[in-house]
């Protein structure tokens, strides 16, 4: 009944700028902590990225088209460093979401918004399903839809018991990353020929096999998509905000985490941020944040992420390019294991299976867990002035069992290709994409202080992001919505 009321009074009324401008404390700007201290929330957007780009659609479209596409893998994992940059920016400097300050700024439909757009595009089990299967091929079993709905309930147990919500991920991100990523590029170097580096090297310049840029066959829905996954992907990028407050970088150390219901001690959670005086002491502390702030995501999430992405296009290029098994969803990573098994040993198919289809587990697991901060968020703002804090954890287990439910649903339906279900989703997270690269170009040039505001250049790399997604959606639009209703 609180609940209800806080949303029937909320629905009401409307957030206004001079209102909200309130809630802002001054503090002290804290001191920037060592680099290595930092290192942590690239991880989890970088296996985000790993189970849907890295693993699936682009060695799939490198399977199909070889490796003159490649270059395109690179500009999106740059464009999402931008993004994940300039979304880090804000909570950096307030030590509250992009989610809050959107809301400021646009008003009550934000949250709505980026509840919707978050639940309607992840929603597809694409990915659970594309580990389903490969494991239950490595384990000889038959793969029905028992076997992701397991892998589901699974996820939703470790984040459930979990006690502390962002440690949780974190620490088995970085596992799977230390020990996969790793065992990848050795099998690669393995298998790859000198001819297949040369391939590579042309693709990053745009050259393909009779072809510049992009084949004349490709789908666009699905060069879409894959531009979405070269990275973490559709609002998945915005969760990086969230992480910052997570870890405590900047203002965001004044804000508390996510626990379990069950075994979490509780921790106050204040939504709102703060201000700090744009003195020089403190804008030469916030620089160091910055420089600090963006070589670990360079190095953990542009540089890691992209060179797995050109590895993995590799060893699918070197293995199953042009095979005629291809076109049956991902049967070509099931292709890559029998002719890995073939030049080399069978255990080591094997292992490559093992791999891929526990990095994808992995990948869905911190995908429920980022959905379901985001969408978290957006409703505690929806329902703060009525109901505070209190409800947050609630709000979280709320929604990510919604998700696993409707998983669950999708699976019963009988939508079990997961190559269809991945690249749906990928659409719908690329719009969403187009949308909020341009809220946060005017959050962050309009509400943040001119000192600490975007350069120029980033400036610039944002509009470009926002105008690129939005030019190749309104292409997929025409093409699959349009072109039907006609």
């Amino acid at each position: 009944m609180q609940l209800y009321q806080g949303l029937q009074f909320l629905v009401k009324g409307c957030y206004h700028d001079e209102e909200m401008f309130t809630d802002f404390e001054k503090k002290e700007l804290p001191k920037p902590v060592s680099l290595g201290k930092l290192i942590g929330p690239s991880f989890i957007l970088l296996g985000l990225g790993l189970g849907s780009g890295e693993i699936i659609l682009w060695p799939f479209l490198v399977s199909q088209f070889g490796l003159g596409i490649i270059w395109a893998a690179v500009f999106g994992i740059s464009m999402q460093f931008f993004l994940n940059m300039e979304i880090a920016r804000y909570s950096l400097a307030t030590g509250e979401s992009v989610f809050v300050g959107l809301t400021r700024k646009f008003g009550i439909l934000s949250p709505y918004w980026f509840i919707f757009s978050t639940l309607i595009p992840w929603i597809w089990p694409g990915i659970v399903a594309s580990s389903g299967l490969i494991l239950a091929n490595l384990f000889g079993l038959t793969y029905t839809a028992v076997l992701p709905i397991t892998l589901l309930c699974v996820i939703g147990l470790i984040l459930s018991l979990g006690p502390v919500l962002y440690k949780t991920q974190e620490n088995l991100q970085k596992i799977v990353i230390w020990i996969g990523v790793p065992v990848v590029f050795a099998i690669t170097f393995f298998l790859a020929k000198p001819a297949d580096w040369q391939e590579l090297g042309l693709g990053l310049l745009g050259k393909g096999v009779n072809f510049w840029f992009l084949p004349k066959d490709l789908s666009m829905a699905a060069f879409l998509g894959a531009m979405a996954y070269a990275g973490a992907g559709g609002n998945l990028n915005l969760a990086q905000s969230l992480y910052v407050k997570a870890k405590g970088y900047g203002m965001g150390k004044y804000s508390g985490q996510i626990t379990s219901l069950f075994t979490g001690k509780k921790e106050d959670i204040r939504l709102t941020g703060f201000v700090f005086e744009m003195n020089k002491k403190n804008l030469s502390r916030f620089n160091i944040w910055w420089r600090r702030m963006n070589l670990e995501h360079a190095v953990v999430f542009w540089l890691t992420g992209g060179i797995t992405i050109l590895i993995l296009a590799v060893l699918a290029f070197s293995t199953v390019f042009n095979s005629n098994d291809n076109q049956a969803g991902i049967g070509f990573i099931l292709n890559e294991s029998r002719v890995i098994s073939t030049k080399s040993t069978q255990w080591l198919g094997g292992v490559f299976l093992l791999i891929v289809g526990t990095m994808l587990f992995f990948t869905q697991f911190s995908v429920l867990g980022s959905t379901s901060r985001i969408m978290t968020e957006n409703l505690a703002i929806l329902t703060w002035k009525k109901l505070g804090g209190k409800y947050i954890s609630l709000y979280f287990y709320m929604f990510l069992w919604l998700q696993i439910a409707a998983g669950i649903v999708i699976f019963i339906l009988g939508f079990n290709e997961p190559l269809k279900l991945v690249v749906l989703g990928a659409v719908l997270n690329a719009f969403s994409m187009f949308v909020y690269s341009g809220l946060i170009f005017w959050l962050n040039n309009t509400l943040l202080p001119k000192p600490i505001r975007p350069s120029l250049i980033r400036q610039g790399v944002i509009i470009c992001s926002f105008l690129f997604y939005g030019f190749f959606s309104m292409i997929v639009i025409y093409e699959n919505v349009v072109k039907a209703l006609i």
